[in-house]
């Protein structure tokens, strides 16, 4: 009988870290894209979102509760590339602008920001002025930055440094 307690006693902490870090499927359902109201607020700057044009951004973070909506995909990417918040994004959220109007995106054109490209330095606006433009597929991208000019990043290049660039 001690034995049995002595390998329980064993295997139990072995048990709860091997949990630690993961998550149940219902929780990863709910990090998903939600429709933009049209009193939603902007999570870094508070502008409403829908009062402007170009690709929008929403986002998940360990701490924080819900989504996060951002006006732009350079608000969003400036509050992602944060030290103080960039390991803590858990999923993120951009329009794909090959297949939704610039003018006003559609809420069921989101893609996942991890695998999306990006156009920096292209002639459109945004909310904030300059933004990325995102694409589901760099020939997408490309296209787009042969007509508005620009250059196709993937998601891992976006710095601070090409933020502040832009």
């Amino acid at each position: 009988m001690r034995m049995f307690w002595s390998v329980i006693a064993l295997l139990l902490p072995l048990t709860l870290i091997s949990g630690c870090g993961k998550e149940d499927e219902s929780t990863a359902m709910v990090r998903q894209v939600v429709a933009i109201e049209s009193s939603d607020e902007c999570h870094l700057c508070g502008m409403i979102i829908t009062n402007f044009p170009g690709p929008k951004g929403q986002a998940y973070s360990r701490g924080v509760s819900g989504n996060m909506k951002f006006c732009s995909t350079r608000d969003m990417f400036a509050f992602m590339v944060d030290p103080e918040n960039q390991h803590n994004i858990q999923q993120a959220y951009v329009h794909d602008m090959a297949i939704t109007p610039w003018d006003h995106p559609d809420e069921e054109t989101y893609i996942d920001a991890k695998t999306a490209f990006y156009v920096i330095g292209h002639g459109k606006r945004g909310a904030m002025g300059p933004t990325l433009a995102s694409f589901s597929k760099r020939s997408d991208a490309q296209a787009f930055a042969e007509v508005e000019g620009g250059e196709v990043l993937p998601f891992d290049a976006i710095t601070l440094e090409v933020l502040t660039a832009m």
